[in-house]
Parts: C-alpha cells; sequence; structure tokens
C-alpha cells in the first residue's frame, strides 16, 4: 500500500502540474489560430481541474494525506514547469510530451492499484488515462500539417 500511496502522489501532483501548464497555455495562446487553441487548452485544463478533487479523496481513501502546496507540487511532480511564452505549436507539442508522461505514471499506479486490490481506485485510475488518451489525441490532431 505504501507505494500506491507514493505513486499516487506524484500522479497527483504531475496532474495538477499538467493543469496548470493547460490554463497558462489557456491565458496566453496568440496567432492566427487563437480561438482554436485557446478553446482547445481550455477544454484540456476544465476536463483535468474536474478530476482533481476526486483524485485527492481517492487518495485520502487510502490513509494517506495529499500533497496541496507548490512546494509539494514541485517535489513531487514529473512535468517540468513552463515559464516563458511560448509559439502556438510549442505549447502544443510540449502539452503533447507531458499528457504522454501524465499517461505513464497513471499506468504505473493502475498496476499498484490492482497490486493492491484498490479496485475502485484503478477504477478512477483508468478513467484518467482513457480521458488523458483523448487529450493526447486532440493534441496530435491539432499538429498534424496538411
Amino acid at each position: 500500500m505504501e507505494e500506491l500511496q507514493k505513486s499516487s502522489k506524484v500522479a497527483f501532483a504531475s496532474t495538477f502540474s499538467f493543469y496548470l501548464k493547460a490554463h497558462n497555455f489557456h491565458w496566453n495562446v496568440e496567432g492566427i489560430h487563437f480561438k482554436e487553441l485557446h478553446d482547445l487548452f481550455g477544454g484540456i485544463y476544465e476536463e483535468v481541474y474536474g478530476s482533481i478533487d476526486t483524485f485527492a479523496e481517492q487518495i485520502r481513501s487510502q490513509g494517506t494525506y495529499v500533497p496541496g502546496s507548490y512546494q509539494r507540487f514541485s517535489m513531487l511532480t514529473q512535468i517540468d514547469d513552463e515559464t516563458n511564452i511560448l509559439p502556438p505549436e510549442q505549447m502544443l507539442q510540449e502539452l503533447l510530451e507531458d499528457n504522454e508522461k501524465i499517461i505513464k505514471i497513471l499506468k504505473l499506479v493502475f498496476q499498484e492499484s490492482e497490486k493492491a486490490g484498490e479496485y475502485g481506485f484503478s477504477d478512477f485510475i483508468a478513467g484518467r488515462i482513457d480521458a488523458h488518451r483523448k487529450h493526447g489525441w486532440m493534441l496530435k490532431a491539432s499538429l498534424k500539417n496538411g
């Protein structure tokens, strides 16, 4: 159970960091495709943010505390912070790469959850994997030329 708790906290912090980056890109995207990308990033951050509270409650139900500060998030996250204002294509590429990291992290959490017999949590994590697969599809499609 301890490995599940640790990996869950990494996934939670990484998810929160991913949410924040998508929100940052939503606020700061510019260019000819502004409206489409503004909406795409908005849809991603809203969906991910909508999962945060349930994710935290799932971790608490494991009998451990949830990281809840920027310091703890920065210690645990696998998503690099972005402080620059990137061109739109770089925003898409970076968010796609981060999305792939999230999927890998969530798959590890799923495996730990199954090992621990926490099948309800496994179900939640499987849903998160599916949501991120959809985000990945949309990001890839937006990067495709012609």
